[in-house]
């Protein structure tokens, strides 16, 4: 009898039983993340001087200004990616999907691994960190807009930075996770002996 209903799910939804889309409790957990991590970025600057955002703990390492724009660049760039999977033909959903959000959430803000910044996400100096914030927090809105009302977003796929194929829902969760490590950065700089007290 199993068997039969799985045949009768595939013949008639074209998709196998076991892959589901995005449900209404992973929606909100994307909503949520995507608002706590856009609002510890918001917390991590809040108040500093220039004299703060400038500050470098050592000269191969990023300011704060150098970082947030960092995090403006990446969240621009994990948006890229969402919309290259939003334009791909619907697929049947990944049956591992809540593993993959899972690994995202793990890694990605884990700051025991260092990575090299591809070139285009490294940070020039070609916004004032006021714009820079103000930059992100469009961006992270938009963001916020399309978990909310995007449907579809488990049958979307494409190639991620890490060499296999995620959703679109877990490119907004990688925006997310990304300016969370990022955080902890500006917490690292900010921490340091020498960080000027104004």
């Amino acid at each position: 009898m199993k068997k039969l209903s799985l045949l009768v799910c595939t013949l008639l939804f074209g998709i196998p039983a076991f892959a589901q889309s995005l449900t209404p409790a992973e929606r909100d957990k994307g909503v949520q993340y995507l608002e706590q991590t856009r609002d510890g970025v918001v917390a991590a600057v809040k108040g500093l001087s220039s004299a703060q955002m400038k500050f470098k703990p050592a000269p191969d390492r990023w300011s704060v200004a150098e970082i947030l724009e960092h995090i403006a660049l990446a969240e621009d760039d994990a948006h890229n990616l969402f919309e290259q999977a939003m334009k791909s033909p619907a697929s049947t959903p990944d049956p591992d999907a809540a593993k993959v959000d899972a690994i995202i959430l793990a890694k990605v803000p884990d700051r025991s691994r260092k990575a090299q910044a591809p070139p285009q996400l490294v940070p020039t100096g070609r916004w004032t960190p006021s714009e820079t914030l103000d930059h992100f927090l469009k961006s992270r809105a938009e963001d916020i807009k399309l978990m909310k009302s995007t449907p579809d977003l488990r049958e979307h796929l494409a190639d991620s930075p890490f060499g296999q194929k995620w959703d679109a829902y877990e490119f907004l969760l990688f925006g997310a996770a990304h300016s969370e490590r990022h955080t902890k950065q500006i917490n690292e700089v900010k921490a340091d002996p020498n960080f000027p007290k104004s």
